[in-house]
């Protein structure tokens, strides 16, 4: 891949990071240490639950959820189709269905009336997904699912540090995953976490992650390491890869008010651009930007939105398609059936979006270039319609 001038996203690592991880290669522990568990600690608290469980990836995570939820064939899962591909996934890997519904328009998360109408007797879960961090309607899926009596399982893979009425991000189901690639609110390169309020179910995933080990070795206990009591996983983290979280989530209340300046930014700088549909944040959320993805107004097509995207990147301005709809790859089409036209809204998003550079370096300078590069390329849209 070429270099450009102004990439997609770049970690923001300082010399904080480096110490620690310099500490935990040279305590002669790499793996499941005080590193993990301090880190473990850290995220569950931001996240106002009891336990955290580190694991290799968010998508590990969301599989150990799941897994310990019972959840498995026959089953079927509610969640969105506008998302990365590993929430469905996810669901596949223990044998159940994804139940795909429609997008709100507004938030880009799930139509809650549609999750409500998409209940059937196979449905054991719902899985909500804060698209790009964005936590609305995250009371109404607890509220669902509480008076169905089925788990909600938050996908907050993007939302660290975002709030809804006053409730933190991955905690408002039976549990909550976080992802930590590298850009997320904060990266440990690889890496994620499940929270959560259940002890079981935290020991479960602890176990689990571990080869199945007795959950007090998965929660870096004493016993035997050649037992195993369940079908377990290699999800563990590393400790250097817990260190580097260590750090960052020392770092998380600056590294989220650098997001939203660059957010902020970006909004006032694109507010009067007609061809653009900005973000949507209600009053009630506060928001940890995860990305900062614009979509072209309606009556923009897949090959402008494609071409615009050419046009920036050929320009050394980085630029990409956020999210092309789950249910459309390859894999979906060919193993449930699914075809343009299943869930509307969330393909005329997805047509239509359009993510741009976002991390907590980016200046003012290089902000008005990414702005000046798009308005640019849409121009050069519109003069090649008339």
């Amino acid at each position: 891949m070429a270099h450009q001038e102004i990439p997609l996203s770049r970690p923001s690592i300082t010399r904080m990071e480096e110490e620690l991880v310099l500490r935990a290669m040279r305590s002669g522990r790499l793996s499941m240490g005080a590193m993990t568990e301090e880190f473990e600690r850290l995220v569950a608290a931001e996240a106002g639950c009891r336990h955290g469980v580190a694991v290799s990836s968010g998508t590990c995570g969301l599989h150990l959820v799941l897994r310990g939820l019972g959840i498995g064939p026959g089953d079927e899962v509610i969640t969105t189709p506008f998302s990365f591909v590993a929430s469905a996934n996810s669901i596949l890997y223990v044998g159940a269905k994804p139940v795909f519904v429609d997008i709100c328009p507004k938030s880009l998360n799930m139509d809650p009336s549609r999750v409500e109408a998409a209940i059937g007797p196979r449905t054991r879960a719902i899985l909500a997904v804060e698209a790009f961090g964005n936590p609305m309607h995250m009371d109404a899926y607890a509220s669902i699912a509480a008076s169905r009596e089925i788990p909600l399982i938050e996908d907050s893979c993007e939302a660290l540090g975002t709030s809804f009425k006053g409730r933190r991000c991955g905690g408002f189901g039976r549990a909550g995953v976080f992802g930590f690639y590298a850009n997320k609110q904060i990266t440990t390169g690889e890496g994620g976490m499940i929270v959560t309020d259940d002890e079981r179910l935290a020991d479960a995933c602890r176990s689990m992650r571990n080869q199945g080990r007795p959950a007090s070795q998965g929660g870096h206990g004493t016993g035997s390491w050649l037992q195993h009591e369940r079908l377990g996983y290699n999800y563990r983290l590393t400790e250097i890869a817990a260190a580097m979280g260590v750090a960052q989530m020392r770092r998380l209340p600056d590294l989220i008010e650098e997001r939203r300046r660059v957010a902020n930014a970006y909004v006032e700088r694109l507010m009067a651009v007609p061809e653009l549909v900005l973000p949507t944040v209600v009053e009630q959320a506060s928001m940890s930007w995860f990305v900062f993805v614009v979509r072209l107004a309606a009556g923009f097509t897949r090959d402008e939105r494609d071409r615009i995207i050419r046009g920036m990147r050929n320009h050394d301005v980085g630029s990409a398609d956020y999210f092309p709809c789950i249910h459309l790859q390859a894999f979906y089409r060919e193993r449930f059936g699914h075809k343009e036209g299943d869930f509307p809204i969330a393909e005329s998003v997805a047509e239509r979006t359009l993510a741009l550079p976002f991390f907590v370096d980016l200046t003012q300078r290089e902000i008005d270039l990414v702005c000046q590069t798009l308005e640019v390329m849409i121009s050069r849209e519109r003069l090649v319609r008339s």
